[in-house]
């Protein structure tokens, strides 16, 4: 769809852009270009190169999950467990419980590796990361407790569903897990982000009455803004739109305000309050329901088929022993519907982006923020790979998006005139702070 989407706007953006190009002030591509270039080869190839990484993990990641659950399942582990409840504590919903958290402990502990050079040496490697191992295990520690908790008592209450429902557990399951879901998202700001950041209201000033200006009148009741200390864990930044219903709220990062401008943080939260007006945690949600009801349905169909006659001695869908077959599924079916669920969040990170453009009318504090993100996002993706591996607009599609915005609104004399690309001498901090590490090793300072 998406792509239908892009060859109609190139084709009509080539009709046009003869006639539309002699009446703009500036050309956004060249702009574009000229924004991309602050980079710089070593930036651009090192971005690139951590990006693309992330291709070869998505794959290598569910390779690893589909291996561990396979063993579980295999070696009659979760088997074992389930039998040994059942003559112990005997009802089955603490029985289904007690495999559930036996499952998710192995998993955890096997690809702990794993999420050990991903999320913290890749991450020191490529200049990310401000934690130390200690404060990146703990934290590991407290979310793989929270997981352990509510994924198992979700299991068990799906293995509740599937022993009652019968032949309809992927149906109500799916309701439930949904609805699990939910709840997790209203309930994460107040009780789960705290855990891992401190969250505290914006000091007051121009930016911060800028902001809440901003969202008042888009019919945001927003009488704050929060900062919350992601430089605690890294140094890249970010903003996010979190919770639900009255548990909403709109928060920037501490990196955000430490290293971008202020037309740029305008721009990045304008794009995040576009998210809360245009409804966008409830239209995903619903849109991955479909995503979820469509896994279940496939788990349950192909599980009958794969444990047919109590191989490995499952006896039916609702016995807890067939928990890792049914996770091996599940990451099978992923594999497929990673593309879709990318995609979907793209459709909305892009309607967010054209509204920030709107509320805030910062481009160049947007193509400012793109390019900054562009420290560990790859900046000019081929279609097919933004198609297929990115959930949000490229940094070249962010900028263009608004040097285009910026020449029309200054064609129409809604903005005053301005060239388009970077204010003169501009570079990303980080490329800055690049050049002083290699300027000081070395002796020389950087140009």
């Amino acid at each position: 769809m998406r792509l239908l989407s892009w060859t109609a706007a190139a084709a009509a953006f080539a009709l046009a852009a003869p006639a539309a190009a002699a009446n703009l002030p500036f050309d956004p591509d060249l702009a574009t270009h000229a924004w991309l270039a602050t980079m710089g080869p070593e930036a651009t190839a090192r971005s690139n190169a951590y990006f693309e990484g992330g291709y070869v993990i998505d794959v290598v990641g569910t390779a690893i999950s589909i291996l561990v659950a396979g063993l579980i399942l295999v070696l009659g582990w979760a088997r074992g467990v389930r039998s040994f409840l059942e003559r112990t504590v005997k009802w089955f919903p603490l029985v289904a419980l007690g495999v559930g958290f036996f499952v998710n402990l192995v998993s955890t502990v096997l690809t702990f590796p794993f999420s050990y050079y991903v999320g913290f040496v890749r991450e020191h490697r490529y200049d990310l990361s401000t934690q130390t191992f200690p404060e990146w295990f703990g934290e590991q520690l407290i979310g793989a407790a929270i997981g352990l908790v509510i994924g198992s008592i979700l299991i068990a209450i799906i293995y509740v569903i599937i022993r009652a429902a019968k032949t309809t557990w992927w149906i109500w399951g799916s309701l439930v897990t949904i609805a699990a879901a939910a709840v997790m998202i209203m309930v994460a700001p107040v009780y789960i982000a705290p855990l891992f950041n401190t969250y505290t209201e914006m000091e007051q000033g121009e930016l911060r009455d800028g902001i809440i200006a901003m969202a008042q009148a888009n019919g945001v009741p927003a009488d704050n803004v929060y900062v919350y200390d992601r430089s605690r864990q890294t140094s890249s930044i970010s903003a996010n739109v979190s919770g639900l219903g009255g548990t909403t709220r709109i928060s920037l990062a501490d990196t955000l305000l430490d290293r971008a401008s202020p037309e740029a943080v305008r721009a990045v939260m304008g794009h995040e309050i576009g998210h809360y007006v245009l409804g966008h945690i409830y239209s995903i949600m619903l849109m991955m329901s479909g995503v979820i009801l469509f896994s279940f349905a496939v788990v349950h169909y192909a599980f009958r088929a794969i444990a047919k006659n109590e191989r490995w001695g499952i006896r039916d869908i609702g016995d807890p022993a067939g928990l890792p077959l049914i996770l091996v599924i599940l990451a099978v079916v992923g594999l497929f519907t990673a593309p879709l669920q990318r995609n979907l969040v793209y459709f909305h990170e892009q309607q967010a982006d054209m509204f920030g453009l709107n509320a805030a009318r910062e481009p160049d504090g947007f193509a400012e923020a793109a390019v900054l993100l562009s420290e560990y996002r790859k900046m000019e993706p081929s279609a097919f790979e933004e198609w297929f591996f990115y959930d949000h607009p490229s940094g070249w599609n962010r900028v263009h998006n608004a040097m285009v915005w910026k020449a029309h609104e200054i064609a129409a004399g809604r903005l005053p005139p301005s060239p388009g690309g970077p204010p003169e001498g501009w570079v990303p901090d980080f490329v800055r702070a690049r050049q002083a590490a290699e300027a000081a090793a070395t002796d020389h300072p950087p140009e």
